[in-house]
C-alpha cells in the first residue's frame, strides 16, 4: 500500500553498530517518493507491477547484519512480505559499509539550496542520489547545480553540476517525458488537477563514483528562470536519499524527522 512508503521506516546495521547506516523511508529508498508508486528500471534498484520493490546495491557485513522496517503509522499496515538473499563468502578487510540517508528541506528565496548531505566524515565513495521534488511556481524548476563538497571544500566545491536536467542524463526540460535507464532516471512527472507538480529522479555514480578521503557534502539548488533570462532563486519542497559507501564508523545522521513531517504534498 502506499500508505506505507513514507510512514513505514527501512534501516540497515552493519556487524555491531549502534545507530544504523541507512535509515529511509520505505517508498523513498527504492526511489518511489511522494508516497506514490510508478515504475523504476534500473540496475541497482527496480521497482515492478504492482509494488514490487527490489534492491541489488552489495551489502557487505563482517559477522552480522540486522535490516528492520518499523511502521510508524496510525493504524496497522497488512500484506508486507519480503525476501533477502545472501551469500557466504570472504569480503575484503578494505570493503566499504553500504550507507543512505533521509532529508527534506524547503528551499527559500534567499538560500534556494538542498541538502542531500552533509557532515560525513571518513573515507568511501558517493554512488546515488534520489530526489522527490515538489515544485511550487508554475515555470521551468530544473536550473539548480549540484555540489559535491570533498576533502576540505569549503567555499568552492570539486564537483559542481551544470543544471538539474543534466545532472539526471536529460537535456531541454526534458521535453516534457519520463525515461527509466540502467543509471539515471526521470520516471515521476506528475501534475495532476489541484495538484502541485511532483518529480522523482535518480542518478547511480556506479561506474563514476566520486570518491572521498575524510569528508562529504552534497547540496543542489532550486533554480529557475527570471522572463529577462536570469537565474531565478525557487521555494519548493524537496526530499532527498544520498547513497554512499564508507569506512565504518560513520558520523551520527540528523534526527529522523516524524511522519506528520514526511507526510507528501
Amino acid at each position: 500500500s502506499t500508505r506505507a512508503y513514507r510512514d513505514v521506516v527501512l534501516r540497515m546495521y552493519w556487524d555491531d553498530e549502534s545507530t544504523p547506516s541507512v535509515e529511509v523511508p520505505l517508498g523513498d529508498f527504492f526511489c518511489n517518493g511522494h508516497a506514490l508508486r510508478y515504475n523504476v528500471n534500473s540496475l541497482p534498484i527496480a521497482v515492478n507491477p504492482s509494488g514490487g520493490f527490489n534492491s541489488y546495491w552489495p551489502l557487505p557485513f563482517a559477522q552480522r547484519a540486522r535490516i528492520t522496517v518499523e511502521n510508524q503509522r496510525w493504524e496497522r499496515i497488512d500484506g508486507f512480505f519480503y525476501q533477502i538473499t545472501y551469500a557466504l563468502t570472504e569480503v575484503p578487510a578494505q570493503a566499504g559499509r553500504f550507507h543512505a540517508q533521509w532529508r527534506r528541506s524547503l528551499t527559500t528565496r534567499a538560500y534556494p539550496e538542498h541538502v542531500i548531505l552533509e557532515g560525513v566524515r571518513g573515507q568511501g565513495h558517493y554512488v546515488g542520489t534520489f530526489l522527490a521534488w515538489s515544485q511550487f511556481s508554475s515555470g521551468w524548476w530544473g536550473e539548480g547545480e549540484i555540489k559535491f563538497y570533498l576533502d576540505g571544500d569549503r567555499e568552492h566545491p570539486t564537483i559542481c553540476g551544470t543544471g538539474t536536467e543534466d545532472y539526471f542524463g536529460g537535456a531541454w526540460g526534458f521535453g516534457g517525458e519520463t525515461y527509466s535507464t540502467a543509471f539515471l532516471g526521470y520516471p515521476l512527472y506528475r501534475k495532476a488537477e489541484g495538484e502541485v507538480p511532483r518529480h522523482g529522479l535518480y542518478r547511480w555514480h556506479i561506474l563514476d563514483p566520486i570518491r572521498f578521503r575524510q569528508e562529504l557534502k552534497v547540496t543542489i539548488q532550486a533554480l529557475g528562470w527570471w522572463p529577462n533570462g536570469t537565474f531565478e532563486p525557487l521555494t519548493d519542497d524537496i526530499a532527498s536519499v544520498g547513497y554512499w559507501y564508507q569506512a565504518e564508523p560513520h558520523a551520527p545522521f540528523p534526527v529522523l524527522p516524524p511522519v506528520h513531517e514526511r507526510w507528501a504534498r
